[in-house]
């Protein structure tokens, strides 16, 4: 075990941006777009000193209290049968919450939750395994919509949406809508689209700030896809293509227009992206785990489904507690500030 440093970040990077567990969050970039957190990246190697297992784990420090929160984004980045790998990375975990005085960390790998293997595992280390029916009630969706490539070329993809989603797609295409990948001279068009769409989905939204940062850090490895209908912006998505998988993370579309259907040509010019780039996946990310059509997230189902893909129920979060006190102090805390939060909005609507 190795926690390394920026010098030897671009061994780092080359290890993770290649492996098939990988997630453009491992990215030692990702800490340019979270840089209101610390940053730390662990490796394993074995004898001839080659990587074979890595995590970058975020930093958060917990002001008042003292101690700090550790996060591994989709960590860790290695074979999860490999438990000796496995181990001497969580060596490194508890190294570094020895540094940082963490009470707890917190890790959410990307592994299906009929990988018992795993969750025996984590649960033998110390680990409580937390998940829950929705979906949403962590950090990172457990249910994603993916659309696994399998070496398959556009045409054959095409083929395999639904009728539908291919009527809808050529619908776009014959009304003359067009997608271009922008750089962040068109983020202003995208935020008020963006905005717009939080507004109408009841969803907090990030400030333009965060997808500058997105679009420097992650470089060639993220795109902003933007859809132009009578030379008007009227939808929009910011993408990654990382390690083998191209992720749908954000998107946006206006409350006009929707009949000439950019979303869905947007979404296929994207998988054309992932195609391009030789990606065995084209994740389309969260959906609810409650899929009957009476939820209010069903049309976000129904609209990824389209593309023929199937659900991964993913495993879940992975929390280890170093400091109990402390863990509850913190806990009673982010309560106590989201109970004041949901008061404050209910104030600011008398």
């Amino acid at each position: 075990m190795e926690i390394i440093t920026a010098a030897q970040y671009s061994e780092y990077e080359a290890f993770v941006s290649s492996h098939p567990q990988s997630s453009f969050t491992q990215s030692v970039n990702w800490r340019h777009v979270k840089n209101n957190w610390g940053f730390e990246a662990i490796v394993s190697r074995n004898k001839e000193g080659k990587i074979v297992g890595a995590m970058a784990v975020l930093v958060q420090k917990i002001p008042f209290i003292g101690t700090s929160f550790l996060y591994s984004p989709r960590g860790p980045v290695c074979d999860l049968d490999d438990h000796a790998v496995l181990i001497d990375l969580l060596s490194g975990v508890d190294a570094l919450a020895k540094k940082h005085k963490a009470h707890s960390f917190k890790m959410d790998p990307d592994t299906p939750i009929t990988n018992e293997k795993f969750i025996r595992f984590a649960k033998t280390h110390g680990f409580d395994h937390i998940y829950g029916p929705d979906g949403f009630e962590g950090i990172q969706a457990r249910f994603n919509y993916r659309l696994y490539l399998e070496g398959r070329t556009e045409e054959e993809l095409f083929a395999n949406l639904t009728q539908k989603t291919r009527y809808n797609v050529r619908v776009a295409q014959k009304k003359g809508v067009e997608i271009k990948v922008c750089g962040k001279e068109h983020l202003d068009e995208f935020m008020r689209i963006y905005n717009t769409t939080g507004e109408r989905d009841g969803f907090s939204t990030r400030p333009k700030i965060y997808f500058e940062r997105m679009l420097d850090a992650l470089g060639e490895n993220v795109r902003l896809y933007m859809a132009f209908y009578e030379g008007k912006a009227i939808a929009g998505a910011v993408t990654t293509n990382y390690g083998g998988k191209t992720c749908y993370v954000y998107g946006a579309s206006d409350n006009v227009f929707r009949n000439v259907m950019p979303n869905y040509l947007i979404q296929w010019e994207m998988i054309r992206w992932a195609v391009e780039t030789n990606c065995f996946l084209y994740d389309f990310q969260g959906i609810s785990g409650d899929m009957s059509e009476d939820n209010h997230m069903y049309g976000l189902y129904r609209f990824k489904r389209g593309f023929n893909g199937c659900i991964d129920e993913l495993a879940g979060e992975f929390d280890k507690t170093y400091r109990p006190l402390s863990a509850k102090m913190v806990d009673h805390a982010i309560a106590l500030n989201g109970t004041l939060r949901h008061y404050k909005r209910k104030l600011l609507k008398k």
